[in-house]
């Protein structure tokens, strides 16, 4: 007798939010079974056709802030949501293969207490289940490891050592249930005091604000996914805020990205290609994934039509003179820029923008708790590929392009988020003060 299965939307029941219980219908010949899923979703945000979790813009996602009048829905959760859901059917399949593995007729009224009885069944039951903090962490990193980027991943291994680290250090073992208010303030001093001498070059490594806010939004991210897993979560980390430091934007001046685009390099063709990939960055706004994965189908008369990596979104990027001839000048490779290993590049391009004599003084400043830590570097040490991107934006803004057409090409949908990414540099005080208030006319 087959099983089937299907998630569904109820109609009949919301929360203060808006917000409706998704179920999942298990049906075996005439008899059906309802399991809930502990998830909770707007109806917008459901594709009941293709049984999946709709992830929305940014600028959809507000839309539906605003019209529930509710803010903590964060798209990382709803990708969460969708692994709830793929982990529930894994383990309802995994149960009647084993069934029938063994010989053995499977019901609805054997799969679904088998299925209860799992202590880490993802929806479901009602009750609280405890485990090990570093089990869950450890099989957290396993169910995302291939639909999440490798960044994000590293950091939650890094999370795992620190959380190890923070239970040494105080001889008790760490809990879910402890993860309160005070625990998070003491993680996060924990942090302020950790440091690590290199066992060779004998360098003392420590975490500056921002590493640390970055562990301290991993951890709240991870205990919100955990409790809704139905993991017994003290709900006092929500209280705990994570101040973030503002960053410097390492962005080229045009006169900078003329000195590149006109610096010989004919005799050097390892560093002519980095040079014209990186300016092709910079003429374009896309970032060395979306680079990486360019085809030769990408590119359209005038424009490249190009699925983003980061956010799985189609983009729409006009093409300039800059990117044109650069493509022009790779036309007859079987893919249209001639890249290389994201390491070697950054190095590659520190070594070009050296050469091109784009050495100005940049301050670094960083904190340490309340400790100001200031350093003087070369701009050229400070280029990455990420640096095109950034320059993009901030020519294109110099150049008069309204900030709502430089986020349409660049694919942030979100002012806020964009924001961090603006340089505004002397020039474009220049440039806006002249055309508003017309251009001096010294004799």
């Amino acid at each position: 007798m087959k099983i089937t299965y299907r998630f569904e939307l109820r109609k009949d029941w919301k929360n203060k939010n808006g917000e409706h219980p998704i179920v999942l219908n298990i049906h075996q010949d005439s008899e059906r079974r309802k399991l809930s899923t502990g998830i909770k979703l707007w109806p917008e945000l459901w594709d009941a056709e293709n049984q999946q979790i709709i992830i929305p813009s940014d600028r959809r996602m507000d839309q539906l802030r605003k019209k529930y009048d509710h803010d903590s829905v964060l798209k990382k959760d709803l990708h969460d949501y969708q692994s709830v859901l793929a982990v529930m059917l894994k383990k309802l399949n995994d149960i009647v293969m084993r069934h029938k593995l063994d010989r053995i007729p499977i019901t609805l009224d054997i799969l679904i207490p088998e299925y209860n009885s799992d202590e880490d069944n993802p929806g479901g039951s009602n009750r609280k289940i405890k485990v090990n903090v570093y089990d869950f962490i450890d099989k957290y990193i396993e169910d995302h490891e291939l639909s999440r980027a490798k960044g994000s991943i590293v950091v939650y291994k890094s999370l795992r050592k620190h959380l190890k680290n923070f239970e040494k250090s105080r001889m008790k073992k760490i809990t879910f249930e402890e993860m309160d208010y005070d625990f998070m303030l003491a993680f996060k001093n924990h942090l302020l005091s950790w440091e690590t001498t290199h066992p060779k070059t004998g360098t003392v490594t420590t975490l500056g604000n921002t590493s640390i806010s970055k562990q301290l939004g991993t951890l709240k991210t991870f205990l919100g996914y955990a409790k809704r897993r139905g993991i017994k979560v003290n709900s006092g980390f929500r209280d705990f805020s994570v101040k973030k430091d503002k960053l410097e934007v390492i962005a080229l001046s045009e006169q900078e990205l003329n000195k590149l685009l006109n610096l010989d390099l004919s005799k050097d063709a390892r560093l002519n290609k980095v040079r014209d990939v990186f300016c092709f960055s910079c003429a374009t706004g896309l970032r060395y994934s979306d680079m990486v994965q360019l085809k030769r189908e990408h590119i359209k008369p005038n424009e490249i039509r190009l699925t983003i990596k980061k956010t799985r979104e189609p983009m729409i990027i006009p093409l300039n003179k800059i990117s044109a001839d650069i493509l022009k000048k790779y036309e007859s490779r079987a893919d249209p820029l001639p890249m290389i290993t994201n390491q070697k590049f950054n190095i590659y391009i520190k070594e070009i923008c050296k050469k091109a004599e784009i050495d100005e003084d940049i301050e670094i400043i960083r904190y340490r708790g309340a400790e100001k830590i200031s350093q003087v570097f070369k701009k050229h040490d400070l280029i990455s590929a990420h640096t095109g991107r950034k320059t993009f934006v901030t020519l294109s803004l110099e150049k008069g392009i309204p900030a709502e057409t430089v986020m349409k090409i660049t694919g942030h949908s979100d002012y806020k988020s964009f924001q961090r990414y603006v340089n505004v540099s002397e020039q474009r005080k220049k440039n806006e003060m002249e055309r508003a208030w017309g251009s001096p006319n010294f004799n």
